[in-house]
């Protein structure tokens, strides 16, 4: 039972208590938040080594890690190979593909000429690619002197890397006694796998992250084949060739929020654009359609039986991570909601809250 004053002063303090550390920790609390889901996600394998394979947990925790690392190389082995020739390829075409964008677009002002429009594509014997091709050259300046902060940038982000490794590693390590403080700490369970809480919790995670690789998988899958028979069609010729990179592709840029759709759209889109103007719209079709059949069919099926959240809840939820963190806090936002629900379910299952009208005289 919670009494009426810790209702009416210690949860409002608690919750602005909550909020100004947040503000506060910045980008230090995101770093925690990350190391503890990585733990979380890689907590059952560690636990499943140390039980049957008796290991000691520092053995085991070594252990999964480098599996992760050497399944990541694996499927890189596999990915690299098609991948690497498909990249190479459109590089060794794209002097053919700037040429043709070029004629594409002498052909657009002749027509705009002719119409009486005088937008100058193409001036003075340069079009307008070779315009921004000069533009960047006499821009190198500048470029180089941004280098600096751009690698700044990069050495800081590899600094939060590393830090949330060695914290997710202590995070493991210590997940035990992390568990135990957990549960001193929330209302007494029932006993039950079922009904204890950092169970519950992790699993509410291990949930969304199967959710979210099973939809990148399915999604960089079918953006694949439809360009690869697209390709086959005559449609978009370059489809054929390129379809596997662009794919994979597609299916990495899917784990970013919102973004990740569109971007993924990009690189089919713009070699459709430079071969052909109406390829390039074939291709912008394929793409929406990709996008509808991810939002009304795919998504809710995949994510409605991970998340088990509102919509309108997750939608909330991604807009608030991106205002707070951006990229990285979209990313992390659904995995929190989901912790977030779990908690919220466990809590009104083993906490009552003390009434505000007594049953007598109907007083306060």
């Amino acid at each position: 039972m919670v009494p009426r004053w810790v209702q009416l002063v210690m949860l409002p303090l608690a919750i602005v208590a909550a909020f100004l550390l947040a503000r506060a920790a910045g980008k230090i609390l995101l770093i925690f938040i990350v190391a503890a889901l990585i733990g979380l996600i890689l907590n059952p394998a560690v636990d499943v080594l140390q039980r049957r394979g008796r290991l000691p947990r520092g053995l085991a925790v070594l252990t999964v890690y480098l599996a992760f690392f050497l399944a990541l190389a694996g499927i890189g082995l596999l990915l690299a190979n098609p991948v690497s020739n498909q990249v190479e390829a459109f590089a060794h075409h794209v002097p053919h593909l700037i040429k043709e964008g070029e004629h594409a677009l002498a052909g657009l002002q002749s027509t705009l000429d002719k119409a009486g429009l005088h937008v100058k594509l193409v001036g003075h014997g340069k079009t307008a690619l070779q315009t921004l091709k000069d533009t960047i050259e006499k821009s190198a300046t500048s470029l180089v002197s941004t280098a600096g902060s751009v690698l700044s940038e990069a050495a800081a982000a590899i600094v939060d890397v590393v830090l949330v490794f060695v914290l997710s590693v202590y995070v493991l390590l210590y997940g035990k006694h992390i568990g135990v403080l957990v549960r001193r700490a929330m209302p007494p369970g029932d006993g039950t796998r079922a009904d204890d809480y950092p169970s519950l919790v992790q699993r509410a995670v291990s949930r969304y992250v199967g959710g979210q690789l099973l939809f990148s998988v399915i999604m960089g899958t079918t953006a694949g084949l439809a360009l690869y028979i697209y390709g086959v069609l005559g449609i978009f010729p370059d489809g054929r060739t390129y379809a596997v990179a662009f794919g994979a592709f597609l299916g990495f840029m899917e784990l970013i929020p919102y973004l990740g759709p569109v971007l993924g759209a990009v690189p089919p889109v713009l070699v459709a654009f430079f071969t052909d103007p109406i390829s390039a719209v074939w291709v912008a079709l394929l793409f929406v359609g990709i996008q509808q059949l991810e939002g009304h069919f795919v998504a809710p099926q995949i994510f409605g039986h991970t998340l088990r959240i509102n919509p309108l809840i997750v939608i909330f939820g991604l807009l608030v991570g991106d205002q707070i963190w951006g990229v990285i806090g979209a990313l992390v936002a659904l995995p929190i909601l989901a912790v977030l629900r779990e908690t919220v379910i466990y809590l009104s299952r083993h906490l009552e809250l003390e009434p505000w009208r007594d049953s007598g005289d109907g007083a306060l």
